[in-house]
């Protein structure tokens, strides 16, 4: 995937209006993602911004209290409207904003819309109520619903020609997304069991004796629930390691951008590793001020550096 030149084309009014939309969508709702997408140039801003509102719409579908069939119904149409997107169908003048927004964004940038395909298969999943024996099985929910996501902001990145390894970019961009999924299965493992969701692996809570579930502040009795935070955390590290390695791929803003998001969750499963019974008690999340600052090493280029030097070092130590 080539670096995308930003367009100097004039954007229309209606379509102006419905980037707007969109962005005013992103900044409502995206707590950690709007930080990030702020380091970006002004027309990958808007797209991304795009991207993030028909992610919604989609995650807002599975999470409603509507009932199943209404939802899987609702999901078809929205798929629907994918696809009308994806054959240049959607006009300037059309109701839905963030369909004007979003078929703008695909027409200024190589995005790969299949990836949002599989966002809705992914949320098919939660409303089927699958659950997961394995990591391997839990992996191709993850990447339905953040991996995808991954590769799709990658078409609006894009990545510096000549950058070593470029091939893998995708790849990265899905592995950076699974550890970003997984942080927020952390995150959220109380809240999910309340709404009679479990996404950890099953193979995993029986080896920390948690078989039976999180539906209160305190652990289940008898169980490990630190050691199972620990080993859950020590994956999402291993992601975010691999993912990171796409940092250098991007383009400084671009890098930015994504170290700023990665960052942020880096620093929740800091948190969580911490104090991993804090997830049973309410949501971890991070003051203003500290995501801010992520934002702004991100912004230095601070962490693609370090990830330069590890290479680097590494490459060394083989030849040696």
């Amino acid at each position: 995937m080539s670096k995308t030149v930003e367009s100097d084309q004039t954007v229309s009014a209606p379509v102006l209006a419905a980037y707007s939309y969109c962005e005013t969508v992103t900044g409502q709702q995206a707590r950690n993602f709007a930080y990030g997408i702020r380091l970006l140039p002004t027309s990958k801003r808007r797209a991304m911004s795009a991207l993030y509102a028909f992610s919604r719409r989609v995650d807002d579908i599975g999470d409603g209290g509507l009932e199943p069939d209404i939802k899987a119904h609702r999901l078809d149409e929205t798929r629907t409207l994918l696809a009308r997107v994806q054959d240049g169908k959607v006009e300037e003048d059309d109701t839905d904003p963030v369909a004007v927004a979003l078929a703008d964004a695909a027409s200024r940038f190589p995005i790969p819309l299949d990836g949002l395909d599989e966002l809705i298969d992914g949320v098919l999943m939660d409303l089927r109520g699958e659950t997961y024996e394995t990591w391997d099985d839990l992996k191709v929910y993850c990447r339905c619903v953040a991996g995808a996501i991954g590769r799709v902001s990658l078409g609006v990145f894009g990545t510096e020609p000549g950058a070593r390894g470029v091939e893998r970019a995708p790849e990265l961009a899905d592995t950076l997304g699974l550890a970003l999924q997984l942080t927020n299965i952390l995150r959220d493992v109380r809240e999910d069991a309340e709404d009679g969701r479990t996404y950890l692996p099953a193979d995993d809570l029986a080896k920390f004796g948690c078989s039976a579930g999180f539906h209160g502040p305190v652990p289940p009795a008898g169980s490990d629930f630190a050691g199972l935070v620990h080993f859950e955390v020590r994956r999402a590290r291993a992601l975010f390691a691999e993912g990171y390695r796409l940092l250098p791929m991007l383009d400084r803003r671009s890098g930015a951008c994504v170290a700023a998001m990665a960052g942020i969750y880096r620093r929740l499963l800091d948190r969580i590793e911490r104090d991993p019974e804090a997830v049973l008690r309410g949501r971890v999340s991070l003051p203003g001020h500290e995501k801010a600052y992520v934002a702004v090493r991100g912004l230095s280029g601070l962490d693609t550096r370090t990830v330069v030097r590890g290479a680097t070092r590494g490459t060394a130590r083989r030849r040696a």
